[in-house]
Order: structure tokens, then C-alpha cells, then sequence
């Protein structure tokens, strides 16, 4: 009876296993932030960017999230809602051969431990087939969670990119 449970239990065992699931390496966990923290939070987004993780970056993300930025063809603030913000994301990713995000220094971090606003300025290089793109300037974040034990969340982006 003792010999069936073993082979029971390591059948069981061994069905739980996903051999297609992908492993985080030492190094890749190193490069993953701790989202308790708002610089764990900045560590994990440019994470997410530069290795092209929707599922990553997905998490980042309150489901209330907003994205705005400007269209400076037409001279108007646009938005796009988390739905959106997630395709839009998964199309670049997608389409871009590498993405490079850097972080520089935070020009405003204030708040409390349930919201954060953050502005931080950034450089981004997404190199496509045929042309790499330089891009610049800041973002204004509002990070937010329910206590200091949750992980922070983005729950507002503007976007103040210059080309």
C-alpha cells in the first residue's frame, strides 16, 4: 500500500509540472522589482518594456487605467483606457526587434503610501526592420494601492514624449 501512494503522489506531482511554462532564471528575477516599492514598481516596468512582456506589463496596470497623450498633429489630448493601452502595447511589442527603456531622475515624487504621483524623465530606443526610433521626455504616473502590503498599480500615464 505504501509503494501505490509513492507512485500516486509522484504521478501527481509530475502532472502538475508544465513543461511549456517558461522559468525565470536567477538573473531574470534580479531584473524583476520588488512592487511594494515605487522603485521596484519603475524596476519591473522597464523590465516588462526592454524584454517586450505584455503579461508583465499587464499586471502593472489597475483595471481603471488611463493612458493620455498628446497628437500634436491635431492639437489635441487623447486617451485610451487599459483595453486599448493594452493593444496598442502588444502591437509595438510585437513589432519592434528591440526596445531599450532607461530610466533617469524623478522630477516630482510625492504622496503617501496609497498614491504616489511621479514624474520621471526617460529616453526609450525601439528599433524596428528597417529604422531605430529615439525617443525622450517625461511621464507623469499616479500609482496607487490599498495599503502598504498590495503592490503598487498605474492607475494614470500622461505621456510628454518628444521626437
Amino acid at each position: 500500500m505504501y509503494k501505490i501512494l509513492n507512485i500516486i503522489t509522484f504521478f501527481f506531482t509530475i502532472s502538475c509540472i508544465n513543461p511549456f511554462a517558461p522559468s525565470f532564471s536567477d538573473a531574470e528575477t534580479d531584473l524583476i522589482g520588488d512592487l511594494k516599492t515605487i522603485d521596484g514598481f519603475f524596476q519591473t516596468f522597464q523590465y516588462a518594456y526592454n524584454m517586450k512582456d505584455t503579461i508583465i506589463y499587464s499586471n502593472l496596470l489597475d483595471n481603471d487605467f488611463i493612458f493620455e497623450y498628446r497628437n500634436y498633429d491635431e492639437s489635441i489630448d487623447l486617451t485610451l483606457s487599459r483595453e486599448e493601452d493594452m493593444i496598442t502595447t502588444y502591437r509595438l511589442f510585437s513589432s519592434a526587434q528591440r526596445i531599450e527603456l532607461i530610466w533617469n531622475a524623478k522630477i516630482i515624487n510625492n504622496g503617501n503610501d496609497k498614491e504616489r504621483n511621479i514624474s520621471r524623465s526617460f529616453n526609450l530606443t525601439i528599433a524596428f526592420s528597417n529604422y531605430t526610433d529615439h525617443i525622450g521626455g517625461n511621464v507623469y504616473f499616479i500609482l496607487k494601492r490599498e495599503n502598504e502590503n498590495e503592490n503598487w498599480k498605474l492607475t494614470y500615464w500622461r505621456d510628454d514624449s518628444y521626437y
